[in-house]
């Protein structure tokens, strides 16, 4: 029996893990219902244009959750490096120390890319941009700077696969590791 849901914003996580489970096209109505324990009136109350708004409204959850507990903190002038350790374990926590895909990445890597391009490539940018930035206080170059936080956000996303595909989480926990020892030789 479908249950009782007070506003849109409840149903977001349940559609979360049905993205993440099944892909954007994998994700059929059926599971989605059952998931989020709406029926299909509900469902479409909340998002009248169906699968892409409820994806949307997805992605920019995500979107909000990392400007909140990973962008916006490395910003933080006070100490660059505790910010970017900050950065870590919010991914870590973030990722369920890499038992989570990345939406983003999989919707980037799928047949969905064009469909939210827009999206994945701000959250790629901001993310890289951000911790440039950070980097860049911590007395790397301009360049050493770029390439890091490249290599830091390319890293992560790859564990992630590497995780996720071996049913081994140790991978991701590994590859945290070696980034922070990345930084620190970086800075040396």
């Amino acid at each position: 029996m479908p249950r009782e849901i007070a506003e849109r914003s409840d149903t977001i996580a349940a559609l979360g893990e049905v993205f993440r489970k099944h892909g954007y096209s994998g994700a059929s109505l059926a599971e989605i219902t059952e998931r989020t324990g709406l029926g299909k009136g509900s469902l479409y109350h909340f998002f009248p244009d169906g699968k892409q708004e409820m994806a949307e409204a997805v992605l920019e959850d995500v979107s909000r959750w990392f400007e909140a507990h990973v962008f916006t903190p490395l910003q933080d002038p006070a100490d660059p490096m505790d910010a970017i350790e900050h950065m870590f374990e919010a991914v870590d926590a973030y990722f369920h120390s890499g038992e989570r895909i990345c939406l983003l990445g999989a919707f980037a890597l799928g047949d969905t890319r064009e469909r939210f391009k827009a999206p994945i490539n701000d959250y790629f940018t901001r993310w890289t941009d951000a911790l440039t930035r950070a980097l860049l206080r911590t007395g790397l170059t301009r360049t050493q700077a770029r390439h890091t936080a490249e290599e830091v956000v390319v890293a992560i996303q790859g564990a992630l696969v590497i995780a996720r595909s071996r049913q081994d989480p140790q991978v991701f926990a590994r590859t945290l590791r070696r980034l922070r020892q990345r930084i620190a030789t970086a800075r040396q």
